[in-house]
């Protein structure tokens, strides 16, 4: 065969030095944001487009851009939105007492070597869920349309007038949701507006608490109306029945209402919601079976035919790191893997049983990862990273690796080595949900790059410079902000304002109420149960209607997480949706729409980064010489901040702003 019988690539720009570097700048910025506002919120978002608008920008002033340069990029900048969902898990360890800080290198570990092996589980699903697939990949389809509107061989009048419509969107949406952050750290404003209530005369409570944050309403405009609805209908359950229902039942009602009222939603309710998920992501599993063994049987045989043939006739789009390379990477990380297990169970005074449970331990992140990330890859495909079930499926890993705690060395062991055995079970999750979140992520953008005509293979070793990145930042953020804020139901040092970080308590409670046996199943039935009823009532709606669904995930989420977290979000998601409605009727909506995802993108990140500022303030208070130190910024008394005035100002200021920004998108999409 001579050489002009072999396809030959054009020389083109794609991995290179710059993209790197300004993808890992990205990253750092995106994942500290993405780790404040996940334990604050309990939701993380995706910085794939904001990212691709950002190198875009800067990118443009350099020649020799490529479209394929800026996908690079974003690719590196997406593990921001994933990896930081490690959050989920880890400070589980300080919630049950058993780390009373972040060590470093460890956690370092844990992110960096799991989210690598994450890479590499992704490049054998890709042809199955990927290339040989009909899944919509909202996201990656998005940033595909994105890069190409503003990037790269692009230059027209139009395409620049759109990226630079873009990066307004996002800067101005930063700032907004920056300043007004900023302005409720002085107290000035009320951060959120919160009521709590005797609901009926059997000493019932309920009460609400909308948190006035620009990067929750964000979020909503992002998952879109059905999921917001969804989680609508969740808080409902848990708010209109559940804590109503059980804190009626409760033997002491003479507590202030808001404490009462918390302690059922946190020891009753979550526990129903954690139900409901569980059942959910079984049957998201159960439907996923078929498609995914006949499409990873398809992957192997196509490796194997393109493993007889020249390599050189692969298109460009069908050259991943090699399968050899990708079984000794992921062997070299499986290695420090089950050292770091075997330090960890030394350190808890389990060296006697090590290697059953080391060699479990590898076992099970191996199977479960590689589950857990088809799983989550489907569903990213479906309905895109940001709304992918992790932590409901994180709530299965932890049940499942606590059993086998359970019934292979819990009685082989002394009375009160309980705690050990939760920690260790923890801590083997938190690997697995490295695994699972960026394999969950790499297939988003590898959607991207096979619309781009990318190089999956310069993708795949781009997202390992972003897994190192963004690992590296995580542990000393996670350190800040226990340091400020701490964590709720964590003990030590009491903090007035912990942050919720709901799915690590979540997940530890459940981890210790297996492993102690104290976990009320009652609960967790009833949670199936409501489970079951929303698969029921989403797949007749699916069959019945055009669009409407009721995410039985989305809906236990809405009832275990807090209505900090829930309510915005489905204010954001409404709202988000009007708009969508109206830039159908302009003159390019599809324009005006990825505005709008700009806009919503923008709000997190300028709330994120300022959080980790003010939380760097608080951390640091005493050396500092702030007066108080919960709000180093406050400007007003007690006595103002805890009227009524500061919510009336705070609600009305918010409205307002977001009707402004908005209408502003609106103009902007319609080139006014």
């Amino acid at each position: 065969m001579n050489a002009s019988q072999h396809p030959v690539a054009e020389p083109r720009s794609e991995l290179t030095v710059r993209g790197l570097i300004l993808g890992v700048i990205i990253t750092l910025l995106f994942t500290a944001a993405n780790v404040f506002f996940g334990l604050k919120a309990g939701l993380t978002f995706a910085t794939s487009i904001p990212a691709a608008v950002i190198s875009m920008a800067v990118l443009r002033k350099f020649s020799n851009v490529t479209l394929q340069e800026n996908n690079i990029v974003q690719t590196v900048a997406s593990a921001a939105g994933t990896l930081s969902s490690i959050i989920f898990v880890l400070p589980g360890l300080i919630i049950i007492g058993w780390w009373d800080g972040f060590p470093y290198w460890v956690s370092f570990a844990v992110c960096a070597l799991g989210g690598v092996l994450g890479v590499m589980y992704s490049i054998p699903l890709r042809r199955a869920l990927v290339t040989q697939s009909d899944l919509p990949y909202p996201e990656g389809v998005a940033c595909a349309e994105v890069l190409k509107v503003g990037s790269g061989d692009d230059s027209s009048a139009e395409g620049v007038e759109q990226n630079r419509a873009g990066l307004l969107a996002v800067v101005w949406g930063s700032i907004v949701s920056a300043t007004f952050a900023l302005i409720a750290a002085t107290r000035v404003f009320a951060s959120d507006v919160v009521e709590y209530f005797r609901v009926g005369s059997d000493g019932g409570v309920s009460g609400f608490d909308f948190f006035l944050s620009f990067a929750l309403f964000g979020v909503g405009h992002l998952v879109g109306l059905w999921v917001g609805v969804a989680m609508g209908v969740g808080a409902l359950i848990g708010w209109a029945w559940g804590v109503p229902h059980y804190s009626a039942l409760a033997a002491d009602h003479a507590g202030a209402i808001a404490d009462l009222a918390g302690a059922t939603w946190s020891h009753k309710v979550r526990f129903i919601g954690a139900g409901a998920i569980g059942v959910s992501a079984v049957w998201t599993l159960g439907k996923l079976v078929k498609p995914v063994i006949g499409g990873l049987a398809s992957a192997m045989a196509a490796s194997r035919a393109r493993s007889a043939g020249d390599a050189a006739l692969l298109p460009r789009t069908e050259r991943d790191i090699p399968i050899g390379m990708v079984g000794l990477v992921s062997l070299v990380c499986l290695l420090p893997t089950g050292w770091l297990l075997a330090g960890f169970a030394q350190s808890a005074n389990l060296g006697d049983h090590m290697l059953l449970l080391v060699g479990g331990g590898v076992i099970y992140i191996v199977l479960m990862s590689f589950l857990v990330s088809a799983v989550c890859g489907y569903m990213a495909g479906l309905i895109g990273s940001s709304n992918s079930p992790l932590s409901g499926i994180g709530i299965l890993v932890v049940i499942g690796a606590s059993l086998l705690l359970v019934f292979g060395v819990r009685d082989a062991l002394p009375a009160g080595s309980e705690k050990a055995l939760v920690a260790y079970a923890l801590f083997v999750t938190a690997v697995v949900f490295a695994v699972a979140t960026i394999a969950n992520n790499n297939l988003q953008d590898l959607k991207t790059g096979q619309l781009v005509d990318a190089t999956p293979w310069k993708q795949q070793a781009a997202l390992v410079v972003g897994v190192i990145a963004g690992a590296a930042i995580i542990p000393p953020i996670l350190g800040l902000l226990n340091d400020a804020y701490g964590f709720a139901g964590a003990p030590g040092p009491h903090h007035d304002h912990p942050l919720p970080a709901p799915q690590a308590g979540l997940i530890s409670a459940l981890a210790q109420g297996v492993i102690q046996n104290n976990v009320d199943w009652s609960l967790i039935q009833i949670g199936g149960g409501i489970g079951i009823v929303m698969i029921i009532v989403d797949e007749l709606l699916r069959r019945t209607t055009k669009s409407a669904h009721l995410s039985p995930l989305a809906v236990g989420l809405g009832i275990y997480l807090p209505t900090q977290s829930t309510l915005m979000v489905v204010v954001g998601a409404l709202v988000g949706h009007f708009y969508d409605r109206n830039a159908e009727r302009g003159p390019k909506p599809e324009a005006a729409k990825q505005l709008g995802v700009l806009l919503a993108s923008g709000m997190i990140v300028g709330e994120g980064l300022i959080g980790i500022g003010i939380a760097a303030l608080v951390a640091f208070s005493d050396k500092l010489g702030f007066a108080n130190k919960d709000f180093p910024l406050t400007l007003v008394g007690d006595d103002y901040a805890n009227g009524a005035m500061p919510m009336i100002l705070g609600g009305l200021a918010f409205a307002a702003v977001m009707a402004l920004l908005y209408s502003w998108a609106a103009r902007l999409g319609r080139g006014k």
